[in-house]
């Protein structure tokens, strides 16, 4: 991998994360190549690809447990810079987002901008559509969609598009 320099920021959260086991999912050593395989579900290829960059993954990671349960078989890709991703080869591009899975769901709790390109046309952006809303957390996260249940809902829903 060749070193870059460039700038680099450091993106902090006010919002209480779950703090992501190492020992039971992959190490974050991927961040440097833009994204990566988190989870991957045992005994073969995913149904689903469920991809977040940043405090969404936990989200994900959810979803794919909850998924797992039903027997649906749903990777999960952390996705922290599309822009380091984008540079990669096609060989690890396609292996971490397998172009066969059309079955894909984004979350980011800002904008779906620029996703589309990673859910393709029969996949499913959950983020906002709109500004200004106000109110606790918890309560913004239910009505906007960004909750484990809406996730599998969302997984459910394209991988009954196929």
């Amino acid at each position: 991998m060749q070193l870059r320099h460039e700038p680099v920021a450091l993106v902090l959260s006010r919002q209480p994360m779950p703090t992501l086991d190492r020992s039971t999912l992959a190490p974050a050593a991927g961040v440097a190549r833009g994204a990566y395989v988190l989870v991957d579900p045992p005994g073969g290829t995913p149904e689903v690809l469920l991809m977040a960059t940043g405090s969404e993954l936990g989200l994900c990671v959810g979803a794919g447990e909850q998924l797992a349960k039903e027997g649906v078989k749903a990777r999960v890709v952390s996705m922290p810079s599309w822009e380091l991703f984008e540079r990669q080869s096609r060989d690890y591009r396609d292996e971490v987002l397998p172009p066969a899975v059309t079955a894909r769901v984004s979350v980011e709790q800002a904008s779906t901008f620029g996703w589309h390109r990673y859910v393709g046309a029969r996949g499913e952006a959950i983020g906002m559509h709109t500004f200004g809303a106000s109110a606790p957390l918890k309560e913004l996260q239910k009505r906007f969609g960004f909750t484990v249940d809406a996730v599998v809902a969302a997984a459910r829903r394209v991988l009954a598009a196929r």
